[in-house]
């Protein structure tokens, strides 16, 4: 099991560094912070993140509160990222490995958190940080990276959901309307997805891969379209909701900056519109392909991240 290796390695580490480790718990607080959000994202239908969620509401909540008690002043992570203070607020900025950068998943992240909270390799490479890391005998200088969402663990993501999710069937629809085969749930799929959709290379002859367009959550249907290109794929414009801004105020509308709209995506030109109760429009210099509901937006004026939000739908 990960976690008891994650333990063993701690320990270790711990031990090396003649450092004390202390053991806690925080299994309730995901339940009912992380993890009940993200099964309701899905079974409304939404691709969730739930990395995001558990930083600002775990790692820089749950666990700095535990630290403070214990005495700490501040806590230290291994996120590749960097604060800065500047005219009086807590900046983020990108790690210096581009590769690694892990900004995008700190967005949420306040004043009070920031100030408590040391990025000590975010000035650093990761075969730098492992260099390092085997310079001081640490066990754990040659560790695989954890990649996936950590709850699943090796388990099929599909075997995973249905266990707390029911089933529920519908047709797999063309832009066009036509019925091209059967789906097990919308759950299963997110925009942009090609593999799983069992429908071959059909319909017009061509042989391209089907690709998920949109889900029609009323009529339980899920909406494919032939060929990485189509144009079904891309939109310039998308709303986003429950956005935060790291210096804790909204910036002067309306912004120009630059987005991502997954991880590891370079960064995209935009224009954030006015904020309103709703939410923020976001308007893309290029259109964006695969505008995914459930995932963030996340806003950047040059290495510096300013704050982002939850995607709610595409617009063209």
């Amino acid at each position: 099991m990960r976690a008891a290796e994650d333990l063993e390695d701690a320990r270790a580490v711990c031990e090396t560094l003649n450092i004390p480790l202390h053991q806690v718990n925080f299994t309730s607080d995901y339940q009912t912070r992380v993890f009940h959000h993200f099964l309701e994202e899905y079974r409304r239908g939404r691709t969730p993140n739930p990395d995001t969620l558990c930083n600002s509401e775990i790692k820089f909540k749950s666990f700095l509160d535990h630290a403070r008690r214990l005495g700490a002043e501040r806590i230290a992570t291994g996120h590749y990222a960097r604060t800065i203070m500047r005219d009086g607020c807590w900046r983020l900025l990108k790690g210096r490995d581009p590769a690694k950068d892990q900004s995008y998943f700190l967005y949420r992240l306040n004043q009070a958190q920031l100030a408590s909270t040391l990025f000590p390799v975010g000035e650093w490479r990761k075969d730098q940080v492992r260099a390092r890391a085997a310079a001081a005998g640490l066990i754990t200088h040659a560790k695989k990276d954890s990649t996936g969402i950590c709850f699943i663990g090796e388990r099929p993501f599909r075997e995973f959901l249905s266990r707390y999710l029911p089933m529920q069937p519908g047709p797999i629809r063309s832009t066009d309307g036509t019925v091209l085969g059967e789906h097990n749930g919308l759950m299963f799929h997110t925009i942009g997805q090609r593999q799983g959709l069992g429908i071959g290379g059909r319909r017009d002859g061509s042989g391209e891969p089907w690709y998920v367009v949109d889900k029609d959550l009323q009529e339980n249907s899920l909406l494919v379209a032939q060929g990485h290109q189509h144009p079904a794929l891309f939109h310039r414009r998308l709303h986003a909701s429950q956005v935060q801004w790291i210096t804790g105020h909204p910036p002067s509308f309306p912004l120009r900056c630059q987005a991502k709209i997954r991880y590891r995506q370079s960064d995209q030109s935009c224009l954030v519109e006015s904020q309103n109760t709703d939410g923020v429009m976001v308007g893309f210099d290029q259109p964006q392909r695969a505008i995914t509901p459930g995932q963030a937006v996340v806003f950047y004026a040059g290495n510096e991240c300013l704050g982002g939000g939850i995607i709610n739908r595409a617009h063209d």
